[in-house]
């Protein structure tokens, strides 16, 4: 069963916790790489050491001889330098991270059975508070990678998680780490954030890392702020994302002005330009809101009443998702004002919810 990436950093510490070696398998560009870094920064608080067990030989694994001499019960032996990682995973606490395992030598994958089993190799062994995470492209979509199969022996070594993340993972990621624009174009385009089936030979398609390549290329530039580098733009996308991406990031850049923020429905009450929208552009507002984190401070009696007026418009579904994000405010008040507010139609907002829990609005 797959998880999202909210549910692997929530149980994924438990394991690394019991010193237990971490494997996750998932599509590429989806952010593997990206969560190892978020959970050894957030519940572990170690440096990443991280190796690409793909690139690594047995000499990479196991270090080299040495130029000393020494004996042992009378006869000349060989002693050995270790490589460097695991010099420091094993005198220091870090979180050793070996990116795809699938695609390494037998030989090397062979040499991590005693790593990730016994946290030693070679007669080093790694230090008491070092946790072991790895990332694959196998599992599930396997098929669809030049990889190895890892055998039942090998994958018994690991505690498996297949990944999934949601569109909602990487918009609660997205937020602080690409530009507004890219951000709301995902938001209201979840079908052009990745894609999801077989794919074709030569194709160029969208994934997560190829739009955090493409907003970076495009901040840089600042070409996003001005319409006259649309065909520039279109031309960056195609390469990052694929045609199909490209030319709905154009369509949406160039009408970007005519987007509803969320500043027009909270503060100026603008609710008439929702008249048209679909469920689905009502819940892209909705995570607007949630992202900007608009609804956590204490809102005034407008913001207040403004938000009651578009309440009342909400498919029920979109109406128990904002219900949900105001309930997380940092002011309990924004919900009591709200449940005793009344819409300048005069429909309450206490009646509203209790027809939307009772099933009789749509």
């Amino acid at each position: 069963m797959a998880v999202d990436f909210a549910t692997f950093l929530s149980t994924a510490p438990f394991i690394l916790d019991a010193r237990l070696p971490v494997l996750i398998r998932g599509r590429h560009g989806v952010g593997k790489s990206q969560v190892v870094y978020m959970i050894a920064d957030q519940s572990l608080q170690l440096p990443v050491i991280e190796r690409r067990a793909s690139q690594m030989t047995e000499g990479d694994l196991l270090g080299l001889p040495d130029n000393r001499d020494v004996e042992v019960n009378g006869r000349k032996a060989t002693t050995w330098n270790a490589p460097d990682w695991l010099v420091q995973a094993c005198t220091e606490p870090v979180v050793l991270f070996l990116d795809e395992v699938d695609r390494a030598t037998p030989e090397v994958r062979q040499g991590l059975f005693e790593l990730t089993d016994s946290r030693k190799i070679n007669g080093w062994h790694l230090h008491p508070e070092t946790r072991i995470l790895a990332a694959v492209n196998g599992g599930e979509h396997g098929s669809q990678y030049q990889v190895g199969e890892m055998d039942p022996a090998e994958l018994d070594r690991w505690t498996v998680f297949d990944v999934e993340p949601t569109v909602e993972d990487w918009l609660r990621w997205a937020k602080s780490n690409v530009n507004t624009v890219v951000w709301d174009f995902i938001n209201q385009n979840h079908a052009h954030l990745e894609h999801l089936g077989d794919f074709e030979p030569n194709k160029v398609y969208p994934s997560r890392r190829s739009w955090h390549r493409l907003d970076t290329t495009c901040a840089g530039g600042k070409l996003l702020a001005d319409k006259e580098n649309l065909d520039t733009v279109f031309n960056l996308a195609c390469a990052f994302v694929g045609f199909e991406a490209a030319v709905a990031l154009r369509d949406f850049v160039e009408k970007y002005e005519k987007q509803v923020t969320v500043a027009d429905i909270l503060d100026d009450g603008k609710v008439e330009l929702t008249a048209e929208w679909g469920i689905n552009d009502h819940a892209a507002m909705i995570e607007k809101m949630e992202a900007s984190e608009a609804l956590k401070p204490a809102l005034s009696d407008e913001q207040v009443q403004n938000l009651a007026n578009y309440f009342v418009t909400l498919p029920s579904e979109v109406a128990m998702k904002l219900w949900t994000v105001l309930g997380e405010s940092d002011d309990v008040q924004n919900t009591i004002k709200l449940h005793q507010a009344t819409s300048t139609d005069g429909v309450s907002v206490s009646e509203h919810l209790v027809e939307l829990l009772g099933g009789g609005a749509s």
